[in-house]
């Protein structure tokens, strides 16, 4: 009788330690499923397969669309001449666009990027003739991003924002007086005469400077260019600071030719256009976009030196 009894409390540990296995296996899969869904939606996540930033469609009735022109102009990164292009180009192609409005706040960068801004708003503007192109300046829209805004057939900005800044320059930093102070000896060998062209670990050259200077004034005259064409005889002749790489309020700005009038994104689209109905159509990179930029787009540098507009 007693084994019998011993049998059957052994039997019934066996069993329950069995199922106790069979849960604990089955709870360990449960997790393990659950944490590889949570990292491939991570990954989804980051890679931009799911909850990509989508304009709202063609069907929300008659819109202005807008694209914003943000932070920087450079190729990595959010104000690079191909997003704001492809959304120009979203925005113009859809068949319920009003008006395309170019809502701009940077402070200018990369001459070469505003020029494909530039170019591109031309012949968009050209194909797409029955929809008007306007710019609006919120907070700045200085130097490369003005570039890129005389293209608009009006410019419009609040009476404190900041215009202007036509002017190009080259920045960087010499250090031969700190590294005589330390003892350091610059050893350059190169294979062209200005192959170390502006190099700031050797003493500056005249000669390089002055076709450094005679490069800049010739982008410098580009940029002027461009600007008469955009502006034409709205500018203010007879300010010689015009072109100086100086800036003024949204108010001067009005005054000397700069801008067309005073407003913003919902009083152009509301008094201008007669639409309310505002569609933003900015592209939002996804994070694969950004690191893949990041990793692909070299900065435009020469030894230190790197050409760009901005405010100063």
């Amino acid at each position: 009788m007693s084994d019998s009894l011993e049998r059957d409390a052994l039997k019934e540990i066996l069993t329950a330690s069995i199922k106790e296995q069979r849960a604990a296996r089955r709870w360990g899969i449960f997790f393990k499923v659950l944490t590889f869904g949570y990292l491939g939606l991570v990954m989804a996540l980051m890679l931009g397969w799911i909850g990509a930033h989508e304009s709202e469609s063609a069907s929300s009735g008659p819109h202005v669309g807008v694209v914003d022109l943000s932070g920087p102009i450079a190729a990595d990164g959010d104000a690079s001449s191909q997003l704001v292009i492809a959304g120009l180009k979203a925005a113009f192609e859809d068949k319920n666009t009003k008006a395309v409005i170019l809502r701009a706040n940077s402070p200018g960068g990369s001459p070469v990027q505003s020029g494909m801004m530039y170019d591109e708003i031309k012949r968009l503007k050209a194909k797409h003739s029955n929809t008007p192109f306007y710019v609006v300046v919120e907070d700045v829209c200085a130097s490369g991003c003005y570039y890129a805004a005389v293209a608009g057939e009006k410019i419009f900005a609040d009476k404190a924002s900041i215009v202007g800044s036509i002017g190009v320059l080259m920045d960087g930093f010499g250090f031969t007086g700190a590294m005589d102070k330390l003892g350091v000896e610059r050893r350059l060998i190169t294979a062209g005469a200005n192959k170390g062209f502006l190099d700031p670990f050797s003493p500056q050259s005249e000669e390089q400077k002055q076709k450094a200077t005679a490069m800049l004034q010739e982008v410098h005259q580009q940029f002027i260019n461009v600007v008469k064409e955009g502006r034409g005889k709205r500018l203010a002749a007879d300010n010689p600071d015009l072109f100086s790489g100086l800036v003024w309020s949204g108010e001067s700005g009005l005054k000397l030719g700069l801008v067309d009038a005073l407003g913003s994104v919902d009083s152009v689209a509301r008094d201008v256009v007669k639409v309310d109905n505002i569609v933003d159509f900015t592209p939002q990179p996804s994070y694969a976009d950004r690191l893949a930029r990041q990793l692909g787009v070299a900065a435009a540098t020469t030894l230190g030196a790197k050409l760009e507009w901005q405010l100063r």
